[in-house]
């Protein structure tokens, strides 16, 4: 069944710090935000160079005096207003997550963030204090998550359709960045750049995504320990990687494996989730985004289709236009961002278990993220040894 209403009371006013023009990042937050009239862009701090941020802005409809120089100067004026913003996403490059998400918090608003979260484990504790303690949503862009048929996978893993659990294997894999062109392109230089990237490169931009992608299907599993090794092909990205490898031994003996790289050359986009069980196997491609190919051993493949009547109710829900026509990223993403904001109404009416239903990747997902990334930083520096993942 379609699902056509509309999903929030009232659009959420909402800003954005970065984002701007040219951010291809920016363009993918307000197309999710603003589809279904579950926010509406007021206000924002959309380039670090603020004559150019004012005309992006006003070119977005958004009022001149609400387009301003700076996030300091967007939260401290917005908050003057009766009609102030309630949120804010930022897509913003990595190193400056953590400032401008903290004062976001300490201005009592809901955050959308791209992830990382920030850089440390300290630090996203520390955020996940400080939102438990102004009672705020942080939501973390895993995009690819809002994606109906992950949820299809969750409840069949769930439900015992793949028997036990054995063995996740995930990739994150594409070949665009096998010849050093950063040197030519502003939007990755600083992405290998360990001033504004941070401790890596493809694990943290590339290899969360389906990392959360498993944690969102198998919410169940904890990481035991981790062995990571990484490796910089194209020289000058050194400290940070193009290619990693991890291995993962999960409590109660589940195996898990993951390769993120940048220089998988030929590859489009190579990312998958694939989950084996005891008598069956499901594996989701992002490249073919509306099918769930589901294996059971000794019987023909067969590929269930988003939007069919024979998937979980749970996976029905997104339901835009009917089984048939293709959906992809910008669906997802708005998945996302209406789930965000129905969590952002149910925290400010107290109503953590509506919060809990909705399955969104929250601070939770923002803090594991990081602490993913940190403890593979530290398997791989160390020589690729096995580390202790908590």
């Amino acid at each position: 069944m379609i699902q056509g209403d509309l999903k929030v009371s009232a659009p959420i006013r909402w800003a954005t710090v970065g984002g701007g023009r040219g951010s291809q990042i920016g363009y993918s937050h307000r197309c999710a935000a603003l589809r279904d009239n579950s926010f509406q862009l007021v206000a924002g701090a959309f380039d670090i160079d603020p004559a150019r941020g004012r005309e992006f802005g006003e070119s977005l409809r958004v009022a001149p005096e609400r387009c301003y120089p700076d996030y300091p100067t967007l939260f401290a004026e917005e908050a003057k207003r009766e009609d102030g913003i309630q949120a804010v996403s930022i897509a913003t490059p990595n190193s400056t997550h953590f400032a401008i998400c903290k004062a976001a918090l300490e201005a009592g608003l809901h955050v959308i963030c791209e992830k990382p979260l920030c850089f440390t484990v300290a630090e996203a504790e520390g955020l996940r204090a400080l939102a438990r303690e102004r009672r705020c949503i942080v939501g973390v862009t895993y995009g690819y998550a809002g994606h109906q048929l992950i949820r299809q996978a969750r409840e069949m893993i769930a439900n015992g359709d793949l028997g036990e659990i054995r063995m996740v294997h995930m990739q994150f894999a594409h070949g665009f960045h096998s010849e050093a062109v950063e040197q030519a392109n502003p939007s990755t230089k600083w992405r290998v750049d360990p001033r504004h990237a941070g401790p890596s490169y493809v694990l943290g931009d590339l290899a969360t995504h389906p990392y959360y992608l498993a944690e969102a299907m198998l919410p169940q599993l904890r990481i035991k320990r981790l062995l990571c090794s990484r490796q910089s092909f194209v020289a000058s990205r050194a400290p940070l990687e193009d290619n990693a490898y991890v291995l993962m031994e999960y409590e109660g003996g589940v195996m898990g494996h993951l390769w993120a790289s940048a220089v998988n050359a030929g590859s489009m986009h190579g990312q998958k989730v694939r989950v084996i069980g005891s008598r069956a196997s499901v594996e989701w491609w992002d490249e073919h985004p509306n099918q769930l190919r589901y294996e059971v051993q000794g019987q023909p493949v067969r590929i269930l289709e988003r939007g069919m009547d024979y998937l979980y109710p749970q996976a029905l829900e997104d339901d835009r236009i009917g089984a048939g026509h293709p959906e992809g990223l910008f669906e997802a993403w708005s998945n996302l961002y209406y789930r965000f904001a129905l969590a952002m109404e149910a925290m400010d009416r107290g109503d953590i278990t509506a919060i809990e239903a909705l399955g969104i990747p929250d601070i939770e997902a923002g803090v594991e993220g990081v602490r993913w990334v940190e403890n593979c930083v530290r398997s791989a520096d160390a020589g690729a040894v096995w580390v202790d993942y908590r």
